[in-house]
């Protein structure tokens, strides 16, 4: 009788884990918080303008399930095209830019989101001329719906800063 008892139990123990209600998946969403969304402002397909001349087109899009950004842009006004990936690193509670250009040039900044602007800056690196060289890209996120992007550069362990680009962002209608 004890076997029976036994057997009955372990086949009603093994029908209820098989035909009951399906496990719960986990449906959370791991780059949903706030901090993964402090650059969305930038997301979009843009026309890009420079001391009030457009040169070129830039599109953000979210990837990798909204956990990355990745930006495209193309010129207008020269060959240059470029892109870049942007995340936000949970464990250094920082922001990451790393952009490669059709060019060879290779910017890789780290930063945070303060106010209404990213502000991202390189470690100290060596540049072609020997050079001890910082980048520093900001990303201002205006009231009227456009992104205004600098990238300045210091040659002087970051006394002081030179404006490389100066890009204002409008929609692309």
């Amino acid at each position: 009788m004890t076997r029976k008892v036994w057997l009955a139990g372990f086949f009603i123990l093994m029908v209820s884990f098989s035909s009951g209600p399906a496990q719960s998946i986990d449906t959370s969403c791991p780059c949903c918080t706030e901090y993964y969304r402090q650059l969305d402002f930038w997301i979009g397909d843009w026309v890009v303008y420079a001391n009030g001349q457009m040169v070129g087109f830039n599109k953000i899009v979210k990837v990798e399930n909204g956990c990355a950004l990745r930006e495209n842009w193309k010129s207008v006004v020269s060959s240059h095209t470029g892109t870049s990936h942007n995340f936000y690193d949970k464990n250094l509670k920082k922001w990451h830019h790393v952009w490669v250009g059709n060019d060879g040039i290779v910017v890789n900044v780290k930063g945070v989101y303060e106010g209404n602007r990213m502000v991202m800056t390189s470690n100290e690196y060596r540049d072609e001329k020997g050079n001890r060289t910082i980048d520093r890209i900001t990303w201002l996120n205006n009231a009227d719906g456009t992104v205004r992007q600098t990238w300045e550069q210091s040659k002087d362990g970051g006394l002081a800063y030179t404006l490389l680009w100066d890009g204002l962002y409008r929609r692309r209608k």
